[in-house]
């Protein structure tokens, strides 16, 4: 049913183009070179060097690279049928990065050249139910897009294990939830908070009357969060309910909910009681990382009584966008699931690197620790690793470092070195060509 417009599958004009009027971009006939790939040889065809000589000449005129983050809550029943156009769209376009499709709607975070990422979301927001899209724009530095071009896999758009902004592939999957909250009756489609822009927030969250909380797990907020916020330190986003019902809320002597005050870090004020000596749930404003958790968070809430609930629109990236570091009420670095790891004001890449063992930040101090091996475990998680675990992480690791891609030779691009007239470090396509 659906299929990307015409336009996207003909060539690149900018690249015909530069083609034509530049001759020494043409591909030239390379010779055969030497291939070496941990300590072995073997001549590649020629194919294989006209086809990565071939896509430098195309990474030269692709233009910018720009990360875009994408969601909107929409009735997708027949979600799978868009699966595989859209993969098909993104690798043709070499769009890289992970999209998310359910009954529920669409969540997704891409990389690639502008040109390239809007028509990957033109075609998305083809289907009416898409109009829209809530969409988070981020910057890539120019020495990221280098790198990126140059297809090495320490860039946070570079080609590497940890997808989603492999130059080179993209993931797109089918699942019941476009974030997983377990609760299938939650629908931001019927009812969602109020939104309140970057400009608008301080004021709320500055008022004593407002309980702030971040819907986000223990592992972000412990690098990052807003001045006075609670905290529920969940480990996932469906244990939010749980904190909900446990902490933030508890049945009152007259069997209506109440709230209860959550510790030191955060007294919330409860409101006064009305004639019949009822009370009210407080005035509540949540934020996440780019909005899309507190839709459903917010939902749940009202569900569950309350009657002012607001949230952050565009989540904390917007806010950090926006709002200067001068006037800014967020202190830290906010946590971002892709290669950069965290963010700062401005979205500048942050300091955090990250655990391939756990997938969670961890600072310099932290990576010199007796408890850090990179690839397996840092001082967050070695604790919770079993050996059997942390062997299966240094088995994983040895193939990186091996091969340069989880899964041995046959999987992504490697590394190889060249004889006669080719550099070393040229990248190439092993086995795919």
């Amino acid at each position: 049913m659906l299929s990307p417009s015409h336009s996207n599958t003909t060539p690149n004009p900018a690249l015909h183009d530069a083609l034509l009027m530049n001759p020494s971009s043409q591909i030239q006939s390379p010779k055969p070179f030497v291939h070496c790939v941990a300590g072995r040889s073997h001549f590649s065809t020629n194919a294989a060097v006209e086809k990565s000589m071939k896509f430098r000449a195309e990474s030269a005129v692709l233009g910018s690279l720009v990360v875009i983050s994408f969601y909107k809550f929409a009735d997708f029943g027949d979600y799978a049928e868009m699966r595989v156009p859209l993969k098909e769209l993104c690798e043709r376009l070499r769009v890289s990065g992970g999209i998310i499709l359910s009954p529920e709607g669409i969540n997704g975070s891409i990389c690639g050249s502008r040109e390239a990422v809007e028509s990957v979301l033109g075609f998305i927001q083809s289907d009416s139910r898409f109009k829209g899209l809530r969409q988070i724009e981020s910057p890539v530095t120019p020495e990221d897009e280098a790198i990126h071009h140059g297809h090495t896999s320490s860039s946070p758009v570079g080609a590497g294990e940890d997808a989603p902004f492999r130059w080179d592939h993209v993931r797109v999957k089918l699942k019941k939830e476009i974030v997983s909250l377990g609760m299938p009756s939650v629908s931001p489609m019927e009812r969602v908070g109020k939104y309140v822009s970057p400009r608008d927030w301080n004021t709320l969250i500055g008022d004593p009357n407002t309980v702030v909380i971040d819907v986000r797990n223990a592992y972000e907020t412990r690098i990052g969060k807003f001045k006075g916020a609670v905290d529920p330190h969940t480990t996932a986003f469906r244990e939010f309910p749980t904190w909900v019902e446990s902490e933030l809320l508890r049945n009152g002597s007259d069997g209506r909910q109440s709230t209860v005050k959550l510790g030191v870090e955060k007294e919330i004020i409860e409101s006064q009681p009305d004639a019949h000596g009822h009370k009210e749930p407080p005035r509540v404003a949540m934020y996440c990382t780019g909005g899309i958790r507190c839709e459903k968070a917010s939902s749940f809430l009202l569900s569950k009584g309350f009657k002012e609930v607001y949230h952050l629109e565009g989540g904390i990236l917007k806010y950090l966008e926006e709002i200067p570091k001068s006037e800014s009420l967020w202190e830290g670095e906010c946590f971002v699931f892709d290669k950069r790891v965290s963010v700062e004001h401005g979205l500048a890449p942050g300091t955090y690197k990250l655990c391939y063992g756990c997938k969670k930040p961890v600072t310099d101090d932290d990576m010199e620790a007796p408890e850090w091996e990179y690839g397996v475990c840092c001082p967050h998680c070695v604790s919770s690793k079993s050996e059997e675990e942390k062997e299966r992480a240094r088995a994983r690791q040895r193939q990186f470092e091996t091969w340069g891609v989880i899964g041995g030779p046959d999987k992504g691009r490697l590394v190889t070195q060249t004889m006669g007239d080719n550099c070393a470090g040229d990248m190439l396509l092993n086995g795919k060509v």
